[in-house]
Parts: structure tokens; C-alpha cells; sequence
């Protein structure tokens, strides 16, 4: 009997070892450090709507997030793309991002508001997403908004636009309620977003399930929309 054991009981995980040497320990972000440390069940919630994302959006060469947060899951979407550029209005957020943003899967980290203007210095967008943000728009500023998305995209693109659905808010904390100012039905989405996008397709979210059951049970709504 030897005194000499391996390093791991079984021999396949020596692959962490060589992982850790080549990229690190990753740690989490701003958010999604809060978010594991509060309710770490809604991480897997986080998680599936960019898992969703980055299906639809499989093989497009260049996608655009709006409002990253700390761009924890964005990594999803970029492991489906080309190339990925996370944006925030919020620049201790996208300080954050950046943090995130390292290899295997690199992203462009970009601090700009879109309630301000468009990124016109870009041109190369062929299409764009938006998780959890746009319940945070004044319904008056909605149409403006999402013209300066869509004015930094190429065209023909595809936008997927995903927020809370209004009758989930009877259940949210009230630290979401205080940020949740544009929170809509299934059918007043679809409506509103056919005021600037030729083609609105809504699907429903319930947990990390993606489905077109009834639209009042809907906790959270992903739309697909194209210019």
C-alpha cells in the first residue's frame, strides 16, 4: 500500500486544476452576488432568460445588451454569438461588467444611456437584447427609448425585450416596486412595442419555463420583435 495518493480521487478532475491555472477563479458580480446571498433560486430564473436569449439569437454576429447589470449572465449569450457588447447607464454596474468580461468568453463593455441617444459611432449591431430593464422606462419615454436601440442596430435586426409581468408585481418585493414604473400585460406589451417594431411575437415566462400558456399566469414576458 502506497502513501502517495493523486491529487483527485478520480483522474478527469485534474481538468479543474488546469482550468484554475488557465482562467482563474471566477467570482460573481455586484448583483448577482446579492441576488446568491438573497435568493439564490432566482439566479436560476436570471440564468434561463439569457439561456432563451441566446437560442434565439444563436450564430447572429454581433448582439447588443441593453442594461447588462453586472453582465453575469451575459456570458451565456456570448457563448452562442460572434462578438457581444453589454451596455449600462449605470457606471458602477458596467465598472462591474467589466470585471465579468474575461476569457473563455470575452465581451465589449460600453457605459451609455439609451434614454439619451443612440450609439451612432456603432454600426455593426445585428441585433439586440434587453432582460429586466425596460419595466424601469417611464411609459412616456418607452417609444424614445427604444428608437435609440434600434437606431444603432443594422437592419433588417431582431430586438428580444424581456420585464416582469404586471400581474406578477402583486408578489415583488418592494424594492423592485419602487424601480418597476412600465410594468404591462402580455397583450399591452405586444401593443405598445408594434408602435416601433414591424413584428412583435410574446412568450411567456413562468420560472425558468418558457411557454404560451395564459397570459394572466405569465409571471414574466419575453418578446420577440424585429425592425
Amino acid at each position: 500500500m502506497t502513501d502517495l495518493l493523486p491529487d483527485h480521487y478520480e483522474s478527469q478532475y485534474s481538468i479543474l486544476d488546469e482550468y484554475l491555472s488557465r482562467y482563474g477563479r471566477f467570482e460573481m458580480g455586484d448583483m448577482s452576488s446579492f441576488t446568491w446571498n438573497r435568493d439564490p433560486k432566482r439566479l436560476l430564473f436570471v440564468l434561463s432568460r439569457y439561456k432563451a436569449v441566446a437560442s434565439m439569437l444563436d450564430d447572429e454576429s454581433h448582439v447588443l445588451e441593453v442594461g447588462c447589470g453586472d453582465a453575469f449572465g451575459s456570458r451565456i449569450v456570448k457563448q452562442f454569438v460572434g462578438e457581444l457588447t453589454v451596455s449600462d447607464a449605470d457606471l458602477i454596474l458596467i465598472n462591474s461588467a467589466r470585471k465579468l468580461a474575461c476569457p473563455p468568453f470575452e465581451f465589449n463593455c460600453v457605459h451609455h444611456d439609451f434614454l439619451v441617444s443612440s450609439l451612432t459611432s456603432e454600426s455593426s449591431f445585428t441585433s439586440a437584447f434587453l432582460l429586466d430593464v425596460l419595466e424601469h422606462i417611464p411609459h412616456e419615454e418607452q417609444n424614445q427609448f427604444l428608437t435609440n436601440i434600434n437606431n444603432s442596430l443594422t437592419k433588417p435586426s431582431k430586438i428580444i425585450i424581456g420585464m416582469p409581468s404586471y400581474e406578477s408585481q402583486s408578489f415583488a418585493s418592494p424594492e423592485s416596486l419602487e424601480g418597476h414604473v412600465n410594468c404591462q400585460t402580455k397583450r399591452g406589451l405586444r401593443s405598445s412595442l408594434l408602435e416601433v417594431y414591424n413584428t412583435v411575437t410574446v412568450f411567456s415566462m413562468n420560472d425558468e419555463v418558457l411557454h404560451t400558456g395564459f397570459d394572466k399566469m405569465s409571471n414574466y414576458l419575453l418578446a420577440l420583435c424585429t425592425i
